[in-house]
């Protein structure tokens, strides 16, 4: 299983939007759902932290994100511009991958 991680501080006013768009049933899950190979998406919220989350999107391979991102572009790269009004801060953690037994 292939998972990137990523980290974001969202302003007071948007959390509802952003929480909306980056969640389990979100924009961009119904994006990713478009191919196979995705797997899923979890949004957590900091309980210390207001407005800080991580996002870790699951995929069966490296490569079947890779070709999701080759196919769908132009639609991936209108749906970060729409979302990028919503964070003060998006941070990559890192591509990581699990031995499932």
């Amino acid at each position: 299983m292939y998972h990137i991680v990523w980290s974001f501080e969202v302003k007071p006013e948007n959390v509802e939007a952003f929480e909306r768009a980056y969640g389990p049933e979100g924009d961009w899950a119904r994006l990713f759902r478009r191919v196979p190979g995705y797997q899923s998406t979890a949004l957590l919220r900091d309980v210390d932290a207001p407005g800080r989350y991580l996002t870790i999107d699951r995929w069966r391979t490296r490569e079947d994100f890779w070709r999701f991102r080759d196919a769908f572009r132009a639609e991936y790269v209108a749906l970060d511009a729409k979302c990028e009004r919503l964070v003060a801060r998006e941070q990559l953690i890192g591509d990581f991958e699990s031995k499932e037994c």
